[in-house]
């Protein structure tokens, strides 16, 4: 089947559940996992940002959370003995990095999670990735609450 298996996590519920199913594909076709966390910079340096910080204090924040979620991700691949190989990306568009992620990675397939009905019919990262990404993406649903 795959060989490497590329899953874009960022902490959320969507994520935790793409990283499950990366898990058990890996397990089932003896690939290994990739985790991407990518930060956007331009958000959380815009207007929208919390401004008690300031522009250094809110990258370092969200650099922080990025490695809180590669973190939690390696732990379910560890505990299933997947190697696990993590990236973080900045400073571009989040489907961008992430598509840029599965090839330096080398990924065959990207496993990405899908945060909600409304982000479905809007549209979402997952749906950006489809686009530029010449690799299968598998867009998993969160699990029922």
């Amino acid at each position: 089947m795959r060989s490497r298996i590329l899953v874009p996590v960022d902490g959320l519920a969507a994520s935790e559940q793409a990283v499950l199913t990366a898990i058990a594909l890996a397990v089932a076709f003896n690939a290994s996992v990739a985790t991407a966390s990518v930060i956007d910079s331009c958000a959380s340096t815009g207007v929208a940002s919390n401004m008690a910080y300031g522009q250094g204090e809110c990258l370092a924040a969200v650099d922080a959370q990025a490695d809180t979620a590669i973190q939690a991700a390696a732990q379910p691949c560890a505990a299933k003995v997947v190697t696990a190989v993590s990236f973080m990306a900045k400073d571009q568009a989040v489907y961008t990095s992430i598509v840029e992620a599965a090839g330096v990675a080398g990924a065959d397939v990207v496993v990405t999670g899908c945060k909600s009905l409304e982000k479905r019919i809007l549209g979402s990262v997952a749906a950006q990735v489809l686009s530029p990404s010449h690799l299968p993406v598998l867009v998993v649903r969160p699990a029922p609450a």
